[in-house]
């Protein structure tokens, strides 16, 4: 039963490379807060002012795509009102 539940919810019993490339497909907003270098607040206020890419909803679970936000860091933030990008 333990397996399952690991299975079910993310975790491995052993192979960090699965954990690692699911962390990298949803982030929480702490994930996205440490990239940006910035509070998890102030992820909330970009994301609600449209300046970051939106969230995805998973019932009361807020996520952000890694592949979107990691393109938008490499693009500079361009909709971010800070100079030098959000995290500059």
């Amino acid at each position: 039963m333990r397996n399952a539940r690991r299975a079910a919810t993310g975790a491995t019993t052993g192979d960090g490379e699965a954990a690692n490339r699911e962390r990298a497909a949803m982030l929480t907003v702490s994930d996205v807060a440490e990239m940006l270098s910035c509070s998890t607040r102030s992820v909330y206020r970009l994301s609600d002012a449209g300046k970051m890419p939106r969230p995805v909803n998973l019932g009361a679970l807020v996520r952000w795509p890694g592949q979107v936000v990691e393109e938008w860091i490499a693009e500079g933030c361009p909709r971010c009102i800070r100079k030098g990008g959000c995290h500059g």
